[in-house]
């Protein structure tokens, strides 16, 4: 496996990676969780199974994702503001400050013709809370973004040479070849 084909992996083994949950705190970038208008797909399918506000949206994610990703505020509210103006939802009458939101018959239409890319997008989050169940991965993922570090840092450097470009890669297909032995 080459450098950039490792830099690749890395990238899609930390896909939907949330600060607080899925790679720690370090810095880098990451894909966001969600494109476009999905995250609205997904707030319109959690408020038609349940009339729902703000938070307990949040938190209905983060519960799907097992913890490793939870929607700022300052990205739900704007999409619960859109999908009331798109009239797909509708504020209810509620105790309280909080505007429980519940889904309107444009928004069950809506989400019929979306039933495949909702499916997908649930199933999305579901997948990251089972990966997460399946034993964390913590250590893992800090020894993979130390190596990522590492071979960054020493690729990147004035005095590297091809020969060292060629070493590093076969460090990393040697250890690939002994975690693929493991039994």
């Amino acid at each position: 496996m080459d450098v950039e084909r490792f830099f690749h992996w890395i990238e899609r083994l930390n896909d939907g990676e949330h600060r607080r949950g899925w790679g720690g705190g370090g810095g880098g970038r990451s894909r966001r969780m969600f494109d476009g208008g999905e995250l609205r797909l997904v707030l319109l399918k959690l408020i038609a199974d349940e009339p729902r506000h703000g938070y307990e949206l949040i938190k209905a994610i983060e519960e799907l994702t097992g913890g490793a990703y939870a929607p700022s505020p300052g990205v739900v509210y704007p999409a619960l503001t859109m999908l009331d103006e798109m009239e797909q939802i509708a504020a209810q009458a509620s105790d309280g400050a909080r505007k429980r939101f519940a889904v309107t018959d444009a928004g069950r239409a809506h989400l019929d013709e979306q039933a495949e890319t909702v499916a997908a997008l649930i199933a999305r989050l579901e997948a990251i809370g089972a990966h997460r169940a399946k034993g964390e991965g913590a250590p893992i993922r800090r020894a993979m973004g130390n190596l990522r570090q590492a071979v960054q840092d020493r690729a990147s450097r004035a005095d590297t040479s091809p020969d060292t470009l060629h070493d590093i890669a076969a460090l990393i297909d040697e250890a690939a070849q002994k975690v693929e032995r493991l039994k």
